[in-house]
């Protein structure tokens, strides 16, 4: 069960990200060290994004996008697959009504066309059921690619506007994008110890904070995201401007900041003599 969020000025200060992104590597592996099946790892995965996503609440986090499947995941042994699909499913039917029942809105990046059809319907009654729940937003990326993404995108604009065949431009294209309706990542985590982003969010992750950690997704919890969280804090994140322009532009903000009691109390002695 979700709980309250830490008081603001703890963990959920403003450089806690409001995005969150990751893949979550290694299940097999950790599997296989311990002389189990590669899907035994799978099914503890499933306590760890329990876990995360408990964390992420607790800390003000708004959006938590996992790479679950991969377009590419297809080529895995069939029985792999298999128990994956059953996987998801299960999950679906156990924990959608406590994702509704502490806010969570769920959503499923991808193309899902290829899916079962009882899946299918799992997703989009879940989609449905939590469509108004705006305490975190969980979006798992299945049978999903970046650059099924982007092509997926040009598509249905086109569709949409085909004068646009002659040109068009960044917002012309990012309502088609399947993140559209969240903020581009904040954070990005990959654990498992691979560094690279393995076709995920391709467009999304333009700027967002990279953090690689060598514990294998069973292994990740609130800790080990307090570690990536502490480590996006001390990133400088200048989106093409230099570091001076950022302190110039925070120095105006705290004397914004400062100055802001004094206007009101003039205004509110204004008032009173106009009174």
């Amino acid at each position: 069960m979700l709980r309250d969020p830490l008081p603001a000025n703890d963990v959920t200060a403003p450089r806690v990200p409001r995005h969150v992104a990751v893949i979550m590597d290694g299940n097999g592996r950790w599997a296989q060290a311990r002389g189990k099946p590669r899907v035994f790892g799978h099914t503890r995965g499933v306590d760890a994004v329990r876990s995360t996503l408990q964390a992420c609440g607790e800390r003000g986090i708004e959006y938590l996008t996992l790479f679950a499947f991969s377009s590419e995941n297809w080529r895995r042994p069939p029985e792999e697959v298999s128990f994956l699909m059953q996987l998801f499913v299960g999950a679906l039917e156990d924990e959608v009504v406590k994702l509704h029942e502490n806010g969570i809105r769920f959503r499923v990046i991808g193309d899902v066309s290829r899916f079962e059809p009882r899946l299918a319907e799992l997703i989009r009654r879940a989609e449905t059921t939590t469509a108004n729940n705006d305490r975190l937003t969980l979006t798992v990326a299945a049978n999903y690619g970046g650059r099924w993404d982007i092509l997926q995108a040009v598509n249905g604009m086109l569709a949409a506007h085909p004068e646009r065949r002659s040109g068009f431009d960044e917002q012309d294209l990012r309502p088609f994008l399947a993140l559209s309706d969240a903020p581009e990542p904040d954070l990005f985590i990959r654990t498992g110890g691979e560094q690279r982003i393995s076709n995920f969010l391709l467009w999304q992750l333009a700027y967002t904070e990279l953090y690689f950690t060598d514990l294998l997704w069973p292994e990740f919890d609130a800790a080990a995201l307090d570690r990536a969280i502490d480590s996006y804090r001390k990133r400088e994140r200048r989106f093409g401007r230099t570091s001076d322009q950022l302190r110039t532009d925070q120095e105006l903000r705290r004397r914004e900041d400062a100055a802001a009691p004094a206007a009101a109390a003039t205004a509110s002695q204004d008032a009173d003599q106009h009174a």
